[in-house]
């Protein structure tokens, strides 16, 4: 029996939320993941929970755990990663080659319907690849997933520019502040402290989502250059601005993937990093400490690759047509 998310008797809600056949369906999904990535000869690998840097990235908070051991010197505050994506990296840059890694990612303040602040992600990375491509692939991972449920979803991929356009007639990279807040029609919100970039995301949530047909995998492409990340920068020389070549696959108005074809450019990314903490700064949050060691692989060199990272998770609520993610997990954060 499932219970509603909150906190509750540990004498009574001992136990798990999800149903023993969802926790054997995840079992299974993880077996055909490891099973599709070793047909393919990409490696299995773990890398560091917790790290001397935290993710900059202004709309994602991390968790911290202070050593009380010895450091040699190192800093006692350790970052809970948000994502294995700097240490995959820095295996790429040394010459490993081809790899994923499924496991545990935590993010602070993300408890509720839809999140808990540990879950499950799979990433991987494939040299010489481009984001357009590992789009193609990411949805042959989640049919693997829908496969196991007697469903198969065909994948459509989709400019942002041309999604935006087709769908809410204007032009994302191109339209006023004005014409994103009058897009959102009877969506109303607190303007104070929004950016262009938080309209353009609030149209995608509030407008766009909903509408997204579960019957088709939606990849969206090629995003504003403002919301490039750890993508890079594309310029068409056609006179359209410049984009970022990433990718985020929907299932549904469920965001299930992003992806992107990979900055290389260990100065950039730099920069990447200290715009991340002026936001931060305005929002008077806290400021993660960069990771120097990534910066020193992207110096030595990042070989040309594109990356995905999938919720495990959001799969699994797909795969069971469920908006709770405590019907895929064991203990959610409110029973652990």
């Amino acid at each position: 029996m499932n219970v509603p998310h909150s906190a509750g008797d540990p004498a009574t809600d001992w136990r798990p939320q999800a149903r023993f056949s969802a926790l054997k369906l995840r079992a299974a999904l993880n077996a055909r993941i490891r099973g599709f990535f070793a047909e393919r000869d990409v490696v299995e690998v773990e890398t560091p929970v917790m790290s001397v840097a935290g993710n900059t990235e202004p709309n994602i908070d991390s968790f911290t755990s202070d050593f009380s051991g010895r450091s040699d010197g190192g800093p006692r505050t350790r970052w809970l990663r948000t994502s294995p994506e700097y240490p995959l990296k820095r295996l790429l840059a040394a010459g490993f080659g081809d790899c994923y890694e499924l496991g545990r990612v935590f993010r602070n303040g993300e408890a509720g319907a839809r999140h808990n602040p540990e879950f499950t992600m799979l990433e991987w990375y494939r040299v010489g690849w481009d984001h357009r491509r590992l789009a193609q692939e990411t949805a042959e991972v989640i049919n693997l997933g829908l496969d196991l449920v007697g469903r198969q979803v065909p994948l459509v991929q989709v400019r942002y520019r041309d999604l935006y356009h087709d769908r809410l007639g204007l032009d994302p990279l191109t339209a006023s502040e004005e014409v994103l807040r009058k897009a959102l029609g009877d969506v109303v919100l607190d303007p104070t402290g929004l950016v262009r970039d938080d309209w353009l995301d609030l149209l995608m949530t509030h407008r766009l989502q909903p509408g997204f047909s579960d019957e088709t995998m939606l990849a969206v492409h090629d995003y504003p250059a403002t919301q490039c990340a750890l993508a890079r920068l594309r310029d068409d020389g056609d006179g359209s601005p410049p984009v970022a070549e990433r990718f985020e696959l929907y299932l549904g108005p469920l965001e299930l993937a992003n992806g992107y074809h990979e900055l290389t450019d260990a100065a950039e990314q730099g920069a990447r990093f200290q715009r991340d903490g002026r936001i931060r700064q305005t929002r008077a949050d806290r400021i993660p400490p960069t990771d120097p060691r990534f910066l020193a692989a992207l110096e030595a060199g990042l070989p040309d690759c594109a990356g995905v990272a999938l919720g495990v998770d959001r799969l699994m609520m797909a795969m069971l047509r469920t908006d709770r993610i405590a019907d895929v997990i064991a203990f959610d954060f409110f029973r652990a």
